[in-house]
């Protein structure tokens, strides 16, 4: 049980920290091509497009093992999995965050400007708010789908909650017992993210649809 627990606390844990340094990059990357910032919105969308378009476990396993070849460096395997992980939903995350930038009324903007609001202004109070209450699902369904995905790491070695139910049915040879309780755990953290997750925006941008 013990294994168990660890290993649904390290993927977790995984999931909130890739989550949020994901979200930090791909709010960056959004930026640079909603503004259309020279040279940096183009590179922007090449990582965004190579990202989504190379399987996560090629990633994985590029980061852990074909740059430590390469540079000469040693890194314990779950901060291979974090940077796997953040560098590959940051491009997912992106994307939906630059559709919900586009996506800002027209109407709206004209009358920022007829108030004679700067950008920053415009941008933080009005396109942002209305991009995470708009993208919500999205990002959401995305966050929840990244604890999902969580479970290839265990291909590197990192002991998470996969890793422990492979231990346990090679120990136990119960393979049927073992995966039925392991899909139960995924759902039951599913469902749990999201519903922390509702709860959060209805505490926060939710009170702005209320």
């Amino acid at each position: 049980m013990s294994l168990i627990l660890d290993g649904a606390l390290t993927s977790l844990g995984l999931t909130i920290a890739a989550g949020i340094a994901g979200f930090m990059v791909a709010f960056l990357l959004a930026l640079l091509r909603f503004k259309k910032v020279p040279v940096l919105d183009r590179i922007a969308a090449g990582y965004i497009d190579f990202i989504r378009n190379t399987p996560l476990i090629v990633q994985l396993f590029f980061i852990a093992f074909g740059l430590p070849m390469l540079f000469g460096y040693v890194w314990p395997f779950w901060c291979h999995a974090l940077l796997a992980l953040t560098i590959n939903f940051s491009g997912y995350f992106a994307e939906i965050l630059r559709s919900g930038f586009a996506s800002t009324q027209k109407g709206q903007l004209e009358a920022a400007a007829a108030l004679n609001l700067r950008n920053k202004t415009v941008f933080g109070s009005i396109i942002v708010p209305q991009t995470l209450i708009k993208m919500f699902p999205s990002l959401s369904s995305q966050f929840i789908f990244l604890f999902l995905t969580t479970g290839v790491i265990s291909e590197i070695g990192v002991e998470d909650l996969t890793h422990a139910g492979l231990y346990i049915d090679s120990r136990t040879f119960r393979s049927f017992e073992v995966f039925i309780i392991l899909t139960a755990l995924y759902v039951l953290i599913a469902l749990f993210l999201k519903a922390s997750l509702h709860f959060a925006f209805s505490r926060t941008l939710g009170k702005r649809v209320a």
